[in-house]
């Protein structure tokens, strides 16, 4: 045998054999975050829903996901057990206080409110793009100016 035909064969196991030992860390993690859940905690499913545990069987788990609600789910499909504070956060909709964060006004007035009142104050005219000069002297006059090129054309009238 060649070893230019082992050495890829060889690249190609390894790489199944690390792909599949990932895949292996990653169902032991799940299942001791299963294992964690006990009566109380906060879970969200693999589809999304937010609920507390009530009961916890072999292959089952019953949520409470409303007030008087219960559902019976699959072990399997819980997705993540979280923490008191944020299923808190997320059912509740309580946000969590950020001291450092700087405050956004609902609306922009009160931040133009004090560059408003500067403007007031000073008696200058606003000028609105206008220009007032020999250029556009026939065009208040009410005579309209072609500006405009043609081929062929000198511009001269």
């Amino acid at each position: 045998m060649d070893i230019a035909f082992l050495l890829p064969l060889v690249i190609l196991i390894g790489f199944m054999f690390v792909m599949t030992r990932s895949a292996k860390k990653k169902q032991q993690q799940a299942m001791q975050m299963r294992d964690q859940m006990q009566p109380g905690t906060g879970v969200r499913t693999i589809g999304g829903m937010y609920g507390r545990v009530k009961e916890v069987g072999d292959d089952t788990v019953l949520l409470e996901v409303a007030p008087g609600v219960h559902a019976l789910y699959a072990k399997n499909a819980v997705g993540a057990v979280l923490e008191d504070e944020e299923y808190d956060r997320i059912v509740n909709g309580s946000p969590e206080a950020d001291e450092d964060a700087p405050v956004v006004p609902d609306d922009a007035s009160s931040l133009t409110a004090h560059e408003a009142s500067a403007e007031a104050t000073t008696d200058e005219k606003i000028g609105l793009g206008k220009e007032s000069g020999p250029d556009h002297a026939a065009d208040e006059a009410g005579e309209p100016k072609d500006e405009t090129k043609r081929d062929g054309d000198d511009g001269q009238k």
